[in-house]
């Protein structure tokens, strides 16, 4: 078989990346590019592979190309952290390789596990990925965080799926969103691309129908509706966070730099008219109505 590379990028991903990594033993040589972990991950990576880069975070897209450029060979298979390759998947992968493929890549079906089942549809399943390519003829691309493998060449698919362990609740689901729809946002900006009022208003119904109608999500019984619920509200996530980004640009404020006051530079504190008194105050009591307006404010 030709040699091979699984390329994994990792940040605290102690609780994925050792079944990870023990799905992916077979392969020549495992390359894992950390950005800093806090926790276990590198101890765990360096269990598995001497290939451990501990580095900076430049992005998705940057990430897993650096990944793919420190590997020793040119047939890559590149997981998450939180992927899984099937015995299927091994048995494929190692079909197409005994033949010396002309290919450019292969493609497969990913699989996502997420609140207590397997989703088979709107449009989850059977989201085939190219993850088993040549480098020499295929790099990571598209924009952050919606990474993409673009080949100079014909990717074909392999009958066999990868396994997606992608949010471990609802909340970690919320949270991923959130994270996810900010870089969505900062890219959309950085393109120039207007209109995100129309995007928060129409986009977000259309996503919902087309998953959980079109994409026939109601069959994955109410599960389904969540997601496709869930899949609207990131889409209107990342046009509100447009919005307010342009918004605080027009004020006058870098949406980038933390902190930040809400209020904005020109704001200040309204005028309060005296209240009308039927007695003067001592000047004790004016102290503490000035503090209370104070707090007020």
């Amino acid at each position: 078989m030709i040699p091979i590379t699984a390329t994994i990028i990792a940040f605290n991903e102690e609780q994925n990346l050792r079944d990870c990594l023990k799905s992916v033993e077979w392969c020549t040589h495992i390359v894992v590019v950390d950005s800093g972990s806090t926790d276990r991950t590198v101890e765990i990576a360096k269990e598995f592979t001497d290939r451990v880069v501990v580095t900076d975070w430049p992005g998705h897209l940057e990430q897993k190309n650096r990944a793919v450029d420190l590997a020793p060979t040119d047939w890559i298979l590149s997981l998450d952290a939180d992927e899984r390759a099937t015995p299927e998947l091994r048995a494929e992968v190692e079909r197409v390789l005994d033949a010396e493929p002309t290919a450019a890549g292969f493609s497969c079906r990913r699989r996502t596990w997420y609140l207590g089942r397997w989703i088979l549809h709107g449009g989850w399943y059977p989201d085939r990925k190219v993850r088993l390519f040549d480098r020499r003829r295929a790099r990571w691309g598209g924009t952050n965080p919606h990474d993409h493998v673009y080949a100079e060449g014909e990717t074909p698919a392999l009958d066999a799926d990868l396994l997606h362990y992608t949010y471990r609740d609802m909340t970690h689901h919320l949270r991923t969103i959130d994270f996810f729809t900010d870089i969505a946002a900062r890219e959309k900006d950085r393109r120039g691309d207007r209109h995100p009022l129309l995007g928060m208003l129409a986009r977000p119904p259309g996503r919902f129908i087309r998953m959980y109608l079109v994409k026939r999500g109601y069959r994955d019984g109410f599960a389904g509706f969540v997601v496709a619920g869930l899949g609207a509200l990131y889409v209107f996530l990342k046009y509100a966070k447009l919005w307010e980004r342009k918004t605080l640009r027009r004020r006058g404020l870098d949406p980038d730099r933390e902190p930040r006051h809400h209020r904005g530079p020109e704001w200040t504190p309204p005028r309060r008219e005296p209240a009308p008194s039927a007695e003067p105050c001592t000047a004790e009591e004016s102290s503490s109505q000035t503090a209370t307006d104070a707090e007020g404010a």
